[in-house]
Formats: C-alpha cells, sequence, structure tokens
C-alpha cells in the first residue's frame, strides 16, 4: 500500500509572513520564536524549526468537510517555510518521536477508524489502516497537544 504525507501549501499563509501584530491579531494569530528542538512543528515543511526562528502560531482547519468530524486547531507554520514537503512511502521528520493519533476517514468524512501510533509505529499503523478499503484518508494528528499534524493519502 502507497502512501503519501504533504505539507500545507505555504501559499495559504503568506499574508501572514512578515505582517505586523494587529493583522496577525486580527486572524487570531500570533507570531513566536523557537526556543528548542523539537518542540515547534512545521506544518509546512514537516520539521520541527530550529531554535532562533520565527513562526505563526494560528487557528487552521484541518478537517473542512459538512460532516460531525469538521475540525479546527492550532498550528504552527515556519515563516521562513517556502515549499510544501512530500514524502511517499515515509514518515515526515516532525512525526518521528512523537505518539500520533490517527483518524481514518470515508470520502464523505465521517470517521471509520482510529488508531494510536506510539512512536516508531506510524508507519506500519498508517499502513494497517490503509488496508481498509473504506479509509479515504487519515488525519494524523500529534496525540498530547491534539494539534493536527498532517493528512495521509492513498498513492
Amino acid at each position: 500500500m502507497t502512501y503519501s504525507i504533504k505539507g500545507l501549501d505555504p501559499a495559504a499563509f503568506t499574508f501572514l509572513v512578515g505582517a505586523d501584530e494587529e493583522l496577525l491579531a486580527s486572524h487570531n494569530a500570533v507570531r513566536v520564536t523557537a526556543t528548542a528542538k523539537p518542540g515547534y512543528p512545521c506544518r509546512i515543511s514537516l520539521e520541527d524549526a530550529e531554535p532562533g526562528e520565527t513562526l505563526i502560531l494560528l487557528n487552521h482547519v484541518s478537517h473542512d468537510v459538512a460532516s460531525p468530524y469538521r475540525s479546527s486547531y492550532a498550528i504552527y507554520v515556519r515563516e521562513a517555510a517556502d515549499a510544501a514537503a512530500s514524502h511517499v512511502d515515509s514518515i515526515p521528520p516532525v512525526f518521528e518521536g512523537r505518539p500520533l493519533g490517527l483518524r481514518g476517514f470515508d470520502s464523505d468524512g465521517m470517521l471509520r477508524k482510529a488508531m494510536l501510533a506510539l512512536p516508531g509505529t506510524a508507519d506500519s499503523t498508517i499502513r494497517e489502516m490503509l488496508v481498509a478499503p473504506e479509509i479515504a484518508y487519515i488525519d494524523a494528528h500529534n496525540a498530547a497537544h491534539g494539534c493536527f499534524a498532517a493528512r495521509i493519502e492513498r498513492d
């Protein structure tokens, strides 16, 4: 089973890059500076920011569907991120060392299966979930903080 994991499109966030605090606040966003690595997972590059890097912390609708499972939560995007990461049959760096909540949805955006992937088990858990034909895609979330990590799609 082949799958792909892609970072978010940076074009969706360019209006916030370098924005003043007033514009950020009008979008319920704030600029933060990474103080440690890991700790500031960028949803564009799918890597943790380096200490000293600036990021935008904002609310993001990760599951924009007409179902009870529509969801949004806070995410980080690095201001310097200019290209979405792309991983095929491999786990991005931002998944390493973190427990993940994996939520498998059908084509109507309804939850069909959910599993926990402990550090080191993301690949095998993703593959196990994608065996079920009703799973159209999987949304990965950091298990502890609950924030959206990335979407996983069949390739």
